[in-house]
Formats: C-alpha cells, sequence, structure tokens
C-alpha cells in the first residue's frame, strides 16, 4: 500500500539533493550561462535521464536485496543516514565558506549536449549512493511494482523540474544574480534538510 511508502521523505530528500550545488547543477548553471537557455535545457534533459536511470536501478535493485537479506535493509538504513549527514555537513561548510561556485560549461549541439549530460550523470557514484540510502528507508521491504513505479514517476519528474528549472534560471542574468547572492543562505536551508533526513532514517520505526 502506497500508505507504508514514505513518500514525502524520498520526495524532500531528492529536492533537497537535486537542488543543491553538485557536479550536474553547476554544469547546467555554467553552460546556460556560457552558451544560453537552449543549450542549458538540453544538457539538463540528459542529466533527468541519467537521474531517472539511477534511480530505476537503485530501487530494483535495493528490492531485491532486501527481500533476499533481511540484514541489508538495516546495513543500508544507517548507511543512508552517514551519506546524508554527511551531505548535511558539506553543505554546512558551504554555507560558511566565502568562496565562489565553481560552474563547468559545456559546449555542442542538442544531442551532444544531452549526451554529455547523460554520461555525466551516469559516471557520477554520488548518485547512486543518494538512491540507495534513500530508498532504503523511503521503500520498505516488499514494496510492490505499481507504488515502486509511482515513486520512481514522482522523483523523475521533480528532477526534471529542478534540473530545467536551473536551465532557465542561470539563462537569466538578472536571476543569476539574485541566486548567487542568496547562495549561503540556500545552502543553510540544505544543510537542515539534509540533517533533518538523517535524523528522519535513524529514528524511523520499522
Amino acid at each position: 500500500m502506497l500508505i507504508d511508502v514514505n513518500l514525502p521523505l524520498i520526495l524532500l530528500a531528492a529536492l533537497v539533493a537535486s537542488i543543491s550545488p553538485g557536479p550536474a547543477t553547476l554544469a547546467i548553471a555554467g553552460t546556460s550561462m556560457a552558451s544560453g537557455r537552449t543549450s542549458g535545457l538540453a544538457l539538463a534533459s540528459g542529466i533527468t535521464t541519467g537521474s531517472l536511470m539511477w534511480s530505476v536501478a537503485a530501487a530494483l535493485g535495493l528490492g531485491g536485496l532486501m527481500l533476499a537479506n533481511a540484514w541489508v535493509f538495516e546495513l543500508i538504513r544507517y548507511f543512508g543516514a552517514a551519506y546524508l549527514m554527511y551531505l548535511a555537513y558539506k553543505a554546512a561548510r558551504s554555507a560558511f565558506s566565502n568562496k565562489n561556485l565553481a560552474t563547468r560549461s559545456f559546449a555542442g549541439g542538442k544531442r551532444s549536449l544531452y549526451a554529455k549530460g547523460l554520461a555525466l550523470h551516469l559516471t557520477n557514484p554520488k548518485a547512486i549512493l543518494f538512491f540507495g540510502s534513500l530508498f532504503s528507508i523511503g521503500l520498505p521491504p516488499g514494496t510492490d511494482v505499481a507504488n515502486l513505479a509511482l515513486v520512481i514517476a514522482a522523483v523523475g519528474f521533480q528532477s526534471f523540474l529542478v534540473f530545467h528549472g536551473y536551465a532557465l534560471l542561470f539563462s537569466s542574468k538578472a536571476m543569476t544574480k539574485i541566486y548567487l547572492k542568496l547562495r549561503r543562505g540556500f545552502e543553510g536551508a540544505f544543510a537542515i534538510g539534509f540533517g533533518a533526513a538523517s535524523l528522519k532514517i535513524l529514528t524511523a520505526r520499522v
């Protein structure tokens, strides 16, 4: 049943992770600022596809592991909590840093940028670590195919909105200035969000 799936936790943590600066968001920002909205959107499409593929792999792989070995659930649960706390630490450190964001720009046509975005996200090991830690508590053992598909679709749609939103945001010079001015506040919020998700995992009754 859907009530057993912690969808709010999954979406909240996935939102914080996708919004916070990382290889994907920094690449979208740099490409959008350097080459414009169309290029940024093409790169974002590739990254979104990569995110969806990692999400499917993590959900299906964890489901099989947890059904076969009950102890795996607890192991991944605590590993996931530790990883989210690590992300909270990184975000907090960035919030207190005066360094500017180091963006990365990609060049090429739409297809080329899509392929580069896909490759960027598929070769990022942090993506599978994040989805694995998140789904370990958000998806209880025995989750049926329908609910599994619903969660994957929800996370995928949210990722689409965030990554393409970044492309639109950073293709506008005015919006870019506003974001950079408020960056430290955003990072502080990210740290709180990751920390809250980690504590939720540790204190959840399973």
